[in-house]
């Protein structure tokens, strides 16, 4: 492990595994959003090294503490955004990940990871790049889940909008590292 180690603790929600295998538990809301990120395996292969070194997450302005520098199954990681005391840290583990394969052809890779106890919410997300057989780099993000406590579920159209706007810098951060010049390996 070359990050710090995160408090035991077991994932929290029905339906582990279903951001790869679906469907989600029934009467749970499920948001998928889409978004372009680019063309060209380099571009591909940019996104997804960057996608699995949490770099997604850090720079969509999220703080990120990981038990592995790199996502594995089983990895513990805690991101968290807002301000002193008004910070809120999310804790959650990887449940599982798809790494690219070797050529050029169409392919996706990707990890969901799974609430844990201390998180707002109860469920999963997942991210997965995607080349097509055109060459287009794609993001699928599918979260699903339940507030965690009366307070989240109070939160409303606010809990709403914080959502939208960690996906919106999700989806920018993603086309950052796609356009990047430097070209990375995994």
């Amino acid at each position: 492990m070359n990050g710090p180690r995160i408090a035991p603790s077991e994932l929290n929600y029905e339906g582990i595994g279903s951001t790869q295998h679906g469907p989600p538990p029934a009467e749970v809301e499920c948001l998928v959003t889409h978004a372009y990120l680019g063309h060209g395996i380099a571009a591909y292969r940019r996104a997804v090294q960057g996608l699995l070194t949490w770099q997604l997450q850090k720079r969509a302005g999220l703080r990120v503490r990981a038990e592995s520098d790199v996502v594995v199954p089983g990895a513990r990681v805690v991101s968290g955004f807002g301000v002193g005391p008004f910070r809120i840290d999310a804790p959650c583990e990887v449940v599982w990940v798809r790494r690219p394969v070797a050529g050029d052809g169409p392919q996706s890779a990707g990890f969901g990871y799974g609430t844990l106890p201390g998180h707002p919410v109860r469920g999963e997300e997942a991210f997965e790049i995607s080349i097509d057989g055109q060459g287009r780099v794609l993001i699928e993000i599918r979260a699903f889940g339940v507030p965690s406590n009366w307070f989240y579920a109070a939160g409303g159209a606010l809990t709403r909008r914080a959502r939208s706007l960690v996906t919106s810098r999700y989806i920018r951060s993603a086309q950052e590292l796609a356009g990047e010049a430097a070209e990375l390996t995994i």
